[in-house]
């Protein structure tokens, strides 16, 4: 009788489960949530949006040095302790911010809601997802991001409604309560590290073979120093940065913009509800190309769609143009989502993918750092927009070039494709079958 290979369960559905609930309470800590506070404390305490907005950026520059390191204790220590200890700090962090009185204390309150919120919590996601899958890691890493998309469409909405019910203070002390009673345990729990450690493989594979000596084979993993060598290294980090400062400048001011446009607070929350929403069947379907179209090929058409999102933006001036204008960046950033997640562990392999995952969010949130601050100084100097939106669009076009030149680097002495089929054969598998 031929030898079942993988588990009748696969115990990377709740590493995907939990990989989407991290990135859904990552949500305290993104733009998206923080962007509907902006205005009250504007309102609150009398600071002219630029300084909000230097703040903002200021404190999530500061982070975004620091997630390298969090990768590096990632890899140290694993996604499990690393999900508790995060998630514990992130719910801190939205306590703090609900005393918040002056500039230093805002400053403090962002910094840590962005290091803990956009940075850590996302990238222990997308740490995890590589370790249990391989062949199929982008419609993995696709499911997964519907944690991100629910977030993206729950907490402008959710926050909306809690400020008007309870106000912003209180608002801020909900939102780590609901953390730490309803994620923190899920990862204590519920996180394996890696398929390792529960004596399987990547991709539902068993260990307990016939022939034991093709355990051996695995994908070719690259160090930091040795990515870092590499032209494509370069290339996709300056890919990464790029729809954090177009995407967060966007998304911090889209209230004020829209208010220009004499759209309201809600249809704002709207619109970026939509986007998440598009999103969602987005980002399938971007997993399932993943598997059949070179990855650089798919992040060209993130830039080409935020170029068109800044165009589209500029013209709606009434409710059905900025629906338009809606789906269309819900696109782009369902396309971008899968993207950047697939592509480092695609190009260096699985074994220092936090250290170099780390790397990649800090330039993130780098460029989410640069991203809000032009906007508000723009508004505050000329009275608008405008200008500001038209020079945005020089960032996509060095991002559709930059993709088209990162070609995947080739390790010296290694095979040409990670060789995880030798492992077992896609009919022996049943989660590679077709």
């Amino acid at each position: 009788m031929k030898q079942l290979t993988g588990n009748a369960f696969h115990y990377g559905w709740v590493i995907i489960a939990i990989a989407a609930l991290s990135q859904f309470f990552s949500g305290p800590g993104q733009t998206y949530s923080n962007s509907i506070f902006i205005d009250y404390y504007i309102e609150d305490f009398g600071w002219s949006r630029s300084t909000v907005s230097g703040i903002y950026s200021a404190a999530t520059l500061t982070a975004g040095f620091l997630l390298f390191f969090v990768g590096r204790l990632i890899d140290r220590n694993g996604s499990r302790k690393m999900a508790v200890a995060v998630s514990i700090a992130l719910a801190v962090a939205c306590f703090f911010n609900s005393f918040v009185t002056s500039l230093v204390m805002l400053f403090i309150g962002f910094f840590f809601i962005r290091l803990l919120g956009q940075g850590s919590m996302a990238l222990i996601s997308s740490s995890l997802i590589p370790q249990w899958f391989v062949k199929k890691r982008g419609r993995a890493i696709s499911i997964a991001a519907i944690g991100g998309l629910v977030s993206s469409a729950a907490f402008p909405l959710l926050n909306v409604w809690l400020i008007e019910s309870f106000g912003w203070r209180s608002s801020w002390l909900i939102l780590g309560v609901i953390i730490i009673v309803c994620f923190t345990p899920l990862a204590l729990f519920l996180i394996q590290n890696s398929p390792e450690e529960m004596g399987l493989l990547p991709d539902n594979g068993d260990k307990l073979r016939k022939e034991p000596e093709k355990m051996a084979i695995e994908e070719v993993s690259w160090s930091v120093k040795e990515a870092s060598k590499t032209r494509a290294f370069w290339l996709l980090l300056l890919c990464a940065a790029i729809p954090g400062i177009v995407n967060t400048g966007l998304t911090f001011h889209l209230v004020s913009i829209f208010a220009q446009k004499s759209l309201s607070l809600e249809t704002a929350a709207s619109i970026l509800s939509l986007t998440a929403l598009i999103g969602l069947p987005v980002t399938f379907i971007t997993g399932i190309l993943l598997e059949k179209v070179k990855v650089q090929y798919m992040l060209t058409l993130v830039f080409a769609g935020e170029l068109l999102s800044l165009f589209l933006l500029q013209k709606a001036d009434f409710l059905a143009a900025a629906v338009i204008f809606g789906l269309v960046w819900g696109v782009s950033m369902g396309i971008e989502r899968i993207v950047m997640a697939v592509v480092w562990p695609n190009y260096f392999g699985r074994k220092h993918i936090g250290s170099i995952s780390g790397i990649s969010m800090a330039m993130v949130v780098t460029g989410s750092a640069l991203g809000p601050l032009p906007l508000g100084i723009a508004f505050d100097l000329f009275g608008g927009y405008v200008e500001i939106l038209w020079t945005l669009m020089i960032f996509p076009v060095f991002g559709i070039i930059s993709a088209l030149l990162a070609n995947p680097p080739m390790k010296e002495g290694a095979a040409k494709e990670p060789v995880i089929e030798d492992i077992y054969g896609p009919s022996e598998n049943p989660l590679l079958a077709e």
